[in-house]
């Protein structure tokens, strides 16, 4: 009974500004904390719910019957031993498990070659790599296999779709790495870069298409506001920066353990191994110290809001980009025990200024209630219907709220809804654009809705819809989709940023 008082009150507890409310985060808008008790006695009952009351417990049914995310890892164990689990019939199972293993034993045939090369690879790495990478690098050897497993099985193979699309693969529609126009763009920055003062407004021009790998982390700085557009200073305000965020990790960091800060502290804890579970980068125990240290410190020296989750995604481009500073192999498998301190420090530091730049544009998004959210989805939904009013009118035939989707939209700037190379390329133009993470986010939100408008109007149940949004399917993209999707949000607010009149009915 104790440890089930002591599971609860880390649940409930809410002494801090900011602190993590059970119906906040990327996956669930915040609940009207008047049908809060009524959906907790729902839950229990699940049986007895009114049909009448379609419209209050459609959300509520389709919560009940689909996992949430944060909920991977939680302190509660699920009871295997509950009727849920013994359902399943015992003569489906047994020939299950005889098909996989008469499978697995066809595959055991393997070729001399594909032994040769696994044994070539050095037991010496640290890090495992990807499961995009394992699948690429078995195409060719596996295509024999599959085409004689393809007559030996009555059901057909699915394709392969790797889990993590690679952040270097840069371009899905297979162009070569670098055009002579890639090479001339690349010149350009190049030339802005090394200028005594550099235009900042012509930076932001070449930046809005994308800004070449090469060139990014030092970009990225300046329109960031990090770094001075004086090429002289620039040396200099970086030394002082890093040694002033160090400053306050000596000085604040040793309290994370205090009991004010602690529930503070418990949540970034839990929710960094959740950051990109899918990348080997992110899984690395030197990595999520660093991002302890990095949200830790800033949720601290902003206690109007503290750390909301979905904050600790905004990092991970920023990481990415000024990794790639030192690293001209493949980022997402990268070993970063192979950097050397000062590396690592600048990495961090310079990770810590620009999210912090980023999120002084969007803080009202994560102070209490989240208004700035609140209020871009409505926005949002003002928006598309004018755009779109067959896709709005879908909507709320099946009484689908923007909030139940959008939320997670704008808590975390479309991060879940796409690769992260294509996040990368998405921030270049935000950081080109005037207040691009708030203003213009909008438009890219209302422009990727309706790019999938045709599978919207294909589900015709709540829970269809529900699914299809949460689980969009861009997991292919690249720069030619972020390109065409950046194009449609500029055109979006071109009509209607500047006509209030025809935004409004």
């Amino acid at each position: 009974m104790a440890a089930e008082n002591s599971k609860q009150f880390w649940k409930r507890s809410a002494k801090l500004p900011g602190s993590i409310q059970p119906v906040y985060g990327a996956q669930h808008p915040p609940l009207d904390p008047r049908l809060t008790k009524n959906f907790i006695k729902e839950r229990s009952k699940v049986n007895t719910v009114p049909l009448k009351n379609k419209k209050a417990s459609s959300f509520h049914e389709f919560a009940r019957n689909t996992s949430d995310a944060w909920d991977i890892g939680d302190d509660e164990e699920e009871d295997f031993s509950s009727p849920s689990f013994q359902t399943l019939n015992s003569k489906v199972a047994l020939a299950t498990a005889a098909q996989v293993l008469e499978n697995h034993s066809k595959l055991r045939v393997k070729p001399e070659r594909s032994q040769s090369t696994t044994s070539d690879v050095p037991a010496s790495y640290k890090v495992i790599k990807s499961n995009s990478d394992a699948q690429l690098s078995r195409n060719s050897s596996d295509t024999c296999l599959r085409n004689a497993l393809h007559k030996q099985q009555s059901l057909p193979l699915r394709p392969i779709i790797p889990l993590v699309a690679r952040i270097s693969d840069q371009n899905a529609s297979g162009a070569p790495p670098m055009t002579v126009r890639e090479k001339t763009r690349l010149e350009k920055f190049r030339q802005l870069l090394s200028s005594h003062n550099t235009d900042l407004d012509e930076l932001r021009k070449c930046s809005w298409p994308g800004v070449p790998r090469e060139v990014r982390p030092v970009t990225w700085r300046l329109l960031s506001g990090y770094l001075p557009a004086n090429k002289e200073r620039r040396k200099l305000t970086l030394q002082r920066k890093r040694e002033e965020y160090f400053g306050f990790i000596e000085q604040y960091y040793d309290s994370r353990n205090e009991e004010h800060h602690q529930d503070t502290y418990r949540q970034i804890h839990i929710d960094i191994p959740r950051t990109n579970p899918l990348i080997p980068l992110f899984q690395q125990p030197l990595v999520q110290e660093i991002f302890e240290r990095i949200l830790f410190i800033w949720a601290i020296r902003h206690p109007a809001s503290g750390y909301v989750q979905g904050i600790n995604d905004l990092v991970t481009p920023f990481f990415v980009v000024f990794l790639s500073e030192y690293v001209e192999e493949d980022v997402e498998n990268f070993d970063v025990t192979n950097l050397s301190q000062d590396m690592l420090r600048s990495i961090e530091a310079d990770s810590f200024w620009c999210m912090s730049k980023l999120l002084d544009g969007i803080q009202d998004n994560y102070t209490f209630a989240q208004p700035g959210i609140q209020k871009k989805v409505k926005a949002l939904e003002e928006l598309v219907s004018r755009i779109d009013e067959q896709v709005h009118n879908h909507f709320r035939r099946y009484e689908v709220e923007y909030l139940q989707f959008a939320f997670r939209w704008m808590n975390n700037l479309l991060m879940r809804e796409l690769p992260l190379r294509c996040t990368i390329r998405l921030w270049d133009t935000y950081q080109s654009e005037p207040e691009g993470f708030s203003h213009f986010h909008l438009y890219v939100c209302a422009a990727f809705l309706i790019k999938w408008r045709k599978e919207i109007l294909d589900e015709e149940d709540f829970q269809g819809l529900l699914m299809l949004l949460q689980n969009l399917p861009t997991i292919h993209w690249g720069n030619e989709e972020i390109g065409l999707l950046l194009a449609e949000a500029y055109r979006l607010k071109y009509m209607f940023a500047d006509a209030p009149n025809h935004y409004r009915r």
